[in-house]
């Protein structure tokens, strides 16, 4: 369709610029990687592996022009490098072995966010005027806590206080990483705190938005004449208010889920969790240009994906973007 291509077409684009930024702004801040890592091994360094190191970088003295050019070549081969801070791992390596730890807390935490504080905005906005009103207030506080303050809340009073949760690493120190229901139980339990702070401080957002734009809904006459056809209660809430309604609502949650490769970095601060977050402070702390280099442009291609998957969504759920693509 004409529509899809012409988004396709404008994410192409996007992802060009997105890695051309990503070259170049590397190469326009200050500071040497090379020097760097030479001054962390106190300058006992031969020169041909100063030399060698440079190449390893991308760094050379030939022109920017072609310093892309190898950019270019050795991205398509999903070559990014090596990193500085783990010296010699590449960085592809490092994300490979980071990126899952967060894929698997911050996007299931936010899937579940987005499936309980959607349907909580809509069963809100439905039953406006009732009891459920008294949690606005609630969500209205939580959405304007910052993700920090509530990890460490739970840290001090269900990490330190009552000691019934792991308050750093991802898995427990008596056991192995492999595929076994032991492994899998010391996951799910280090990652209890974490996965509840990301849910917490991300559902209000959805509580607040969905029910704003549910109860504009409300009021549209397609939702009046179902409703006067005698539909039942639960086909016209959800069916027709809740089906458009939901629109913007995709709009964030494609964004959320962009994002999530990006991971929360102050909640994987908080608890030592071995994330694409941890990783980038790593590489802050450190000076790691190859490092952040890296995960930044991994950030921004997940960013562009999620958006493509909500235009397929919105053509999906609205016949009006059907109609236009035509």
């Amino acid at each position: 369709m004409r529509f899809l291509a012409r988004r396709l077409g404008f994410y192409l684009l996007t992802a060009w610029a997105a890695i051309t930024l990503n070259f170049l702004i590397p190469r326009l801040m200050p500071g040497d990687p090379v020097e760097l890592l030479v001054a962390r091994m106190k300058g006992n360094v031969d020169p041909a592996a100063i030399d060698a190191m440079r190449r390893a970088f991308g760094i050379s003295d030939a022109s920017l022009w072609q310093q892309y050019l190898n950019y270019l070549g050795n991205l398509a081969h999903g070559e990014l490098g090596r990193s500085i801070t783990f010296f010699p791992t590449e960085v592809s390596t490092v994300i490979a072995d980071s990126l899952p730890w967060t894929v698997g807390l911050v996007g299931v935490a936010t899937l579940i966010s987005y499936l309980i504080g959607t349907a909580l905005g809509v069963i809100m906005a439905w039953k406006r005027g009732t009891w459920l009103d008294g949690v606005l207030p609630a969500a209205t506080f939580m959405h304007a806590v910052p993700y920090f303050w509530v990890a460490l809340a739970l840290v001090f009073v269900f990490g330190v206080t009552l000691q019934w949760f792991p308050v750093s690493r991802a898995y427990g120190l008596d056991v192995m990483p492999e595929l076994s229901g032991e492994f899998a139980q010391s996951v799910l339990y280090h990652a209890a705190l974490p996965a509840v702070t990301i849910v917490l401080a991300s559902m209000a957002d959805r509580i607040l938005g969905m029910r704003n734009v549910m109860v504009t809904t409300l009021g549209e006459d397609y939702v009046v004449m179902a409703e006067a056809k005698g539909l039942t209660s639960r086909r016209v809430m959800w069916s027709y208010a809740a089906r458009n309604a939901i629109l913007p609502n995709i709009t964030s949650f494609a964004l959320s889920l962009g994002f999530v490769v990006g991971g929360s970095v102050l909640t994987e601060i908080v608890f030592s969790y071995p994330g694409i977050g941890s990783m980038l402070l790593k590489g802050v702390e450190n000076e790691d240009f190859p490092l952040m280099q890296g995960i930044f442009l991994v950030i921004s291609l997940a960013v562009l994906v999620a958006n493509f998957l909500a235009d397929l969504a919105y053509v999906v759920l609205d016949p009006r973007t059907r109609q236009e693509s035509e």
